[in-house]
């Protein structure tokens, strides 16, 4: 069920890595930020920013299970925007996910593709059980008709067989 290297290498070639850290979640392009602190006295010293990270249990209905992963606010509310992480996986930049997130996409799709095949082949099942049906219910209904046929001419027989007095019909009069 893990998807294969080569997939997942040439899905991981585009993606950069300026900040380590955010290939393992879902930041969705949020990396340190750099500047100074600058106090009253104008003495600027260098100081970092680090994106606002939570690690929280998101359900995915293509896997049907919960997916654990770290992931900033901006990916929580972009997940929340497309409808579920499934959409937020599919329809992101690659280079906005990572590598969890390729490796996410990768495992999504290919559960999503499994699903579609089941589906097709029920479908296709469902399809031919109908057809049987429909044709098992038209040969009942010629099966009907000719029956009726018969019984019409049988009546038509033996009404003309009355009416001309022909021998064969006669029998049929006699005996009913």
């Amino acid at each position: 069920m893990f998807p294969t290297p080569q997939i997942l290498s040439s899905a991981l070639s585009k993606l950069s890595t300026p900040f380590r850290r955010s290939q393992l979640g879902l930041f969705h392009g949020k990396t340190k930020q750099y500047g100074n602190n600058v106090p009253h006295s104008k003495h600027k010293t260098r100081r970092t920013w680090l994106p606002n990270v939570h690690t929280k249990r998101l359900m995915s209905d293509a896997l049907g299970r919960d997916l654990k992963v770290k992931l900033t606010t901006r990916a929580l509310k972009s997940i929340k925007k497309h409808g579920g992480v499934d959409n937020y996986l599919l329809r992101t930049k690659p280079d906005l996910l990572g590598m969890e997130g390729m490796r996410l996409r990768i495992l999504v799709r290919e559960r999503l593709d499994v699903k579609h095949a089941e589906d097709e082949a029920l479908a296709q099942a469902q399809a031919k059980i109908q057809l049987q049906k429909e044709m098992k219910e038209a040969k009942q209904k010629r099966r009907a008709q000719a029956a009726h046929v018969r019984k019409t001419r049988e009546v038509r027989q033996n009404i003309t067989g009355g009416i001309f007095g022909s021998v064969g019909s006669s029998t049929h009069l006699n005996a009913s």
